[in-house]
């Protein structure tokens, strides 16, 4: 039985999601569709608490909106990459910019993959899938 319990605890660490986005129903929306699929999601509304909340909550992963006030996606990946204690945790970006520059600007930066918004719940429950098997990184 406690080992059992031991494994309940680690399964749900592993299905950690930092959700950080501005938008309140954006925000919403999307954690109640995550937590649908068994994922447990603790959110955030800008990048400076975002970046905090990464490092108090080890996700196993986490979904960056590009555009947010203050410190914007972009910059609080930078710092996320840059920290020994988070540049492991894999970094989804979400952003209504559909640009090809945009995506290289995010990969640049640090984000593990990109996504556009509208989101496209399968689409990107299938790159939240593939960076959850991938495994730590270094």
């Amino acid at each position: 039985m406690g080992s059992e319990k031991g494994r309940c605890a680690r399964d749900r660490r592993m299905n950690k999601i930092l959700l950080i986005e501005d938008n309140e129903l954006n925000r919403d929306m999307l954690s109640r569709r995550l937590r649908k699929r068994g994922y447990e999601v603790v959110t955030a509304v800008d990048g400076e608490t975002g970046i905090v909340m990464a490092q108090a909550e080890a996700p196993a992963l986490i979904l960056m909106d590009v555009t947010l006030p203050g410190i914007d996606g972009l910059e609080a990946t930078r710092r996320l990459k840059a920290a020994p204690q988070t540049r492991h945790i894999p970094i989804v970006a979400l952003t209504a910019h559909t640009m090809a520059s945009d995506r290289d600007k995010a990969l640049a930066v640090g984000c593990d993959d990109f996504d556009t918004k509208p989101i496209e719940l399968p689409r990107l429950l299938g790159k939240i899938e593939s960076l959850l098997n991938q495994g730590p990184r270094a």
